[in-house]
């Protein structure tokens, strides 16, 4: 009994240094922090009171600390931020698909503002701001030192006004001078039709309306071609799509796929991570397909591609995407504001993290690039003499009026492919390989 008594004190003393020696320090190091952020705090309200007191003209209090929230976020990450109550409407209307403004989706580097994609038929698309470009001016006044959020108010303005943006790009020595004019954005979040005999979608951006327009369009297009058997197979246009909701682009990658993972979220802490896997059912029933990115290809687009790269599902096509693989989450606050705060990372099927590295395509293909400065060119090249060209050249008297007809159609076919090549190369190549997959799995 004395032993047992002997080893029960000896486990309380045991359990008594363990606290003092261990709990101990941890209580304190958390009693220094948190003495410490108090502190800060302190020093936070002094400095308030004295910009307050003593600054040369006086201030909006509101203005002042709504700074200060900005500030705080936007020290984290480019893409966490506060939104004051007009920003926080206008930003629930944009996912709804209509808004004001020049049509562009930018971030901040370097110090100026970054164009990471424009809308296709916006102002900024229309006026041939490309993604890539870094934007100096607006209207003469230069960018740097600004915040983005400032940056981007000074781009605002009434519908139907006039501005004038200063672009450096890559490969032209100069900047020079594009003038836009703002517009109401109406965006079709994604367009289907028919290319030869491929079926391309169009996806622009991610908001509510993405998926049934795809659903929809590629129904409808579907029937006008006489059903899936007269399809070759699907491109899915990804270049210059900024992202949106991540729903939806779960949905669009879930109607290729019959299974699998889609996309992972890993947060801060291991129980707010998140894994989402796809439903049986393609729509495509397995046609063969390509996915066409660039720079431009971001957030939501990453998603998509990588996760049908990823299950063999597609070939990538274009270039590296813009590298956005962290999650947003819109927080409201007190006022009608809100928070975007970055909340996860996530990770394609294998693994793989996007963020600030892309999803790289499985085949690059640059699309070339006009130089606003240079002067255009006469176009002084000539189509290819062949025999049927020269005088007096014999006819083919072996061919049937079948095969007259057909040579005729592989013609026309041939000049439009020549004129989609100079419109858009790297759709062009997309369609051939299309095509060439397709004769792949011709019995």
């Amino acid at each position: 009994m004395k032993k047992f008594l002997i080893a029960a004190i000896g486990g309380t003393l045991a359990g008594a240094v363990l606290t003092t020696q261990v709990a101990g320090p941890l209580l304190a190091q958390d009693g220094e922090r948190n003495s410490t952020v108090y502190e800060q705090l302190d020093l936070f309200g002094d400095v308030f009171e004295r910009i307050r007191a003593q600054y040369v003209e006086d201030v909006d209090e509101s203005e002042l600390i709504e700074a200060a929230i900005n500030g705080m976020l936007s020290s984290l990450d480019p893409h966490s931020s506060y939104l004051p109550p007009d920003d926080a409407d206008a930003m629930r209307v944009q996912t709804r698909g209509s808004f004001g403004g020049l049509g562009i989706e930018v971030t901040q580097e370097e110090g100026f503002v970054k164009v990471v994609s424009p809308m296709d038929g916006t102002p900024a698309d229309q006026a041939g701001v490309l993604a890539g470009d870094f934007i100096t001016h607006v209207d003469g006044e230069s960018v740097l030192g600004l915040t983005l959020d400032e940056a981007v108010e000074l781009m605002r303005g009434p519908i139907g006004s006039e501005i004038l943006i200063t672009v450096v790009r890559e490969g032209i020595e100069e900047p020079f001078d594009i003038s836009i004019i703002r517009d109401t954005i109406k965006l079709t979040a994604a367009t289907v039709r028919q290319v030869g005999d491929s079926v391309v979608i169009r996806v622009t951006t991610f908001n509510d309306q993405t998926y049934p327009n795809v659903e929809e369009g590629f129904r409808t297009v579907v029937e006008e071609m006489g059903g899936l058997a007269n399809v070759e197979g699907v491109v899915l246009d990804l270049r210059n799509n900024p992202g949106g909701l991540l729903t939806q682009a779960i949905r669009l990658s879930d109607a290729f796929l019959e299974g699998g993972e889609i996309v992972s979220t890993r947060g801060r802490n291991p129980e707010e991570s998140d894994r989402v896997n796809a439903e049986p059912g393609d729509i495509t029933e397995g046609k063969p397909m390509v996915v066409l990115i660039n720079g431009g290809s971001a957030s939501a687009s990453e998603i998509v591609s990588g996760a049908l790269q990823d299950h063999h599902r597609a070939v990538v096509v274009g270039t590296k995407s813009f590298g956005k693989g962290s999650v947003q989450t819109v927080m409201p606050l007190r006022g009608d504001g809100a928070m975007r705060l970055t909340t996860a990372r996530y990770y394609t099927p294998s693994g793989r993290s996007i963020q600030a590295l892309g999803v790289s395509p499985d085949i690059v293909v640059e699309q070339p690039q006009p130089n606003p400065i240079e002067e255009e060119e006469e176009d002084t090249s000539r189509p290819a003499r062949t025999e049927a060209d020269l005088r007096g050249s014999l006819n083919n008297d072996s061919l049937t009026e079948d095969e007259i007809r057909q040579i005729e159609e592989e013609r026309l076919k041939a000049e439009e492919t020549a004129q989609m090549r100079d419109e858009d190369f790297q759709l062009s190549y997309a369609v051939d390989l299309i095509h060439g997959l397709s004769k792949l799995g011709t019995e």
